[in-house]
């Protein structure tokens, strides 16, 4: 990468940076584009090279979030060397049940901006293959079936470890993921 192409990444990096910790701080309503240019020490218009208006900002940023929790779940996964299917998915969820435990705002963040279809427009900006990364791990061949098994433990995990994370409500999420673990093996190995 050349100096230039450097530094445009450089401050692309510093304005989601920013933008991230002025989200999770001050709340995404209340922050404007000036406030994150200005916090970020640049111009009003280097924002808008990198993005058409804030709400592009976002949906990139819980992708580029996304990627960086699950390419962590990813790599855990694969050093903790899961047999079956059910049990590399679990060591996915659990890594990144971890990592959002130890990281509030990033769990308020994603959680409340990630939805289904975010997701997939969200994943069009990342690196990493979702779809073959699951059918890997699943032997699912069928892309819809895949689908609608992904979609159900995204919805499932985030609906409900929302509470139990910021909230211990109704438990904490030690006293949880055995509930919630049963639950997604359950889906896993009982596909129609």
């Amino acid at each position: 990468m050349g100096k230039v192409e450097e530094n445009k990444q450089q401050k692309k990096t510093r304005l989601m940076d920013t933008a991230f910790y002025l989200f999770t701080t001050k709340g995404f309503a209340r922050t404007t584009i000036a406030d994150i240019v200005h916090e970020a020490d640049l111009a009003k218009g280097t924002f808008y090279l990198y993005f058409r208006d804030k709400y592009e900002l976002q949906e990139r940023l819980v992708a580029w979030k996304s990627e960086e929790l699950f390419n962590h779940a990813i790599a855990f996964s694969n050093y903790q060397e899961k047999e079956t299917p059910a049990d590399k998915v679990l060591a996915i969820i659990d890594d990144i049940l971890d990592q959002v435990s130890k990281q509030p705002n990033l769990l308020r963040f994603i959680n409340k901006n990630l939805s289904w279809g975010l997701f997939l427009r969200a994943v069009e900006h990342v690196r990493i293959d979702f779809t073959k990364i699951f059918q890997e791990i699943l032997g699912i061949e069928d892309i819809k079936k895949l689908e609608v098994v992904v979609y159900t433990i995204i919805e499932l995990v985030s609906s409900t470890c929302h509470s139990v994370i910021l909230e211990q409500d109704p438990v904490d999420i030690e006293q949880y993921k055995p509930y919630l673990y049963q639950i997604i093996r359950g889906i896993v190995e009982i596909q129609p």
